[in-house]
């Protein structure tokens, strides 16, 4: 452990119960696992004393019967303002949708009982956004790897990394863009940029870097047959929405500055959770897990949050009056190669 660290622990074990040493432990573990770096005295004690809280509160959640676990992740040093002032990056403002995709009341009936489309290969390895509020552009890349691995055949994973540095009002290289870098952004108007653009590069040709490079750049190569032609907004219901995941993944936003969402890491969320959309993420698939129906669900907060970076949303008319948990109905669209 470094000095400065160790000396810390130190004159906490020191007025701490001797029960409670493994609490400090675990701590202990937790910085090191997450590469914690303090500025200070104050900043450690900080972070020391949220993280605290956020244990009890995981315990209290765990011992209290319910369908979902939590459990601490690189957010466990945050208080709930503090989380909110991470999401808050990514709201965007919502347009009127182009087009409606609305299923008839009884395709219910003829999609599959669950589809999970990171089995069927159409969904790559989850990102991390990191700091910067570009979740837009990974909700956008995701839909458009899914219907190219299913249409193309091949799983590519698309540069999020161009849609931030382009998709920008103030863009002087390439098409103009309506979305916001670092600082939000709405799927549809990436769809839009990618139809405009003539498609998208790969991840590697155009690598993300987590902040927006002030520049545009224009020497990678489209990936043949990217291009969007068009997108579809789905109605806000159960049904429709199955019917259009069933056939590939789904571009969707939700509310998830709520402190159950902010230490998920298990279960089916059935959590407290608004309609205040500020999270744009990947819908991948539905089921149901002992007895409970869910949306499967892929963020863009690495691998160490939730069930490996994904969660599974409570699914059922009887969520947010109708409009999905967490608003999952609220603003669902896809790309049409």
């Amino acid at each position: 452990m470094r000095p400065f660290l160790f000396a810390l622990f130190f004159q906490l074990s020191s007025i701490i119960n001797a029960v409670e040493i493994p609490f400090l432990t675990n701590f202990e573990n937790w910085v090191d696992q997450f590469k914690i770096q303090f500025q200070s005295k104050t900043h450690f004690y900080d972070i020391f004393h949220k993280w605290s809280i956020n244990d009890k509160y995981i315990d209290y959640v765990n011992n209290d019967h319910r369908e979902y676990k939590l459990g601490h992740n690189q957010f466990s040093g945050m208080d709930e303002f503090d989380f909110i002032q991470y999401v808050i990056k990514n709201r965007h403002i919502r347009d009127e949708p182009e087009f409606w995709f609305s299923a008839p009341n009884n395709t219910l009936y003829d999609i599959p009982k669950e589809v999970n489309w990171v089995t069927k290969g159409a969904v790559t390895d989850v990102k991390d956004q990191g700091q910067c509020g570009s979740c837009w552009s990974f909700s956008t890349t995701g839909a458009l790897e899914g219907i190219y691995q299913i249409q193309i055949g091949k799983l590519i994973p698309f540069s999020e990394q161009q849609l931030v540095d382009c998709d920008k009002i103030m863009n002087q290289a390439g098409p103009r863009g309506k979305d916001h870098g670092c600082n939000g952004g709405l799927m549809e108007n990436a769809f839009d940029w990618i139809h405009k653009n003539g498609g998208l590069c790969e991840e590697d040709s155009y690598p993300y870097i987590g902040k927006e490079s002030g520049t545009c750049e224009t020497t990678c190569q489209n990936v043949p047959k990217s291009k969007i032609d068009s997108w579809i907004t789905v109605e806000p219901n159960d049904v429709s929405f199955m019917t259009a995941l069933a056939k590939q993944p789904i571009s969707i936003a939700i509310e998830a500055d709520q402190r159950d969402f902010q230490l998920y890491q298990s279960g089916v969320f059935t959590g407290k959770c608004g309609t205040n959309l500020d999270h744009g993420v990947l819908a991948v698939g539905y089921g149901t897990e002992s007895g409970q129906d869910y949306y499967l669900v892929k963020n863009s907060w690495g691998i160490t949050w939730g069930l490996e970076g994904y969660i599974k949303l409570g699914r059922g008319s009887q969520y947010n009056n109708g409009e999905g948990q967490c608003g999952i109905l609220l603003q669902a669209s896809y790309p049409i190669l």
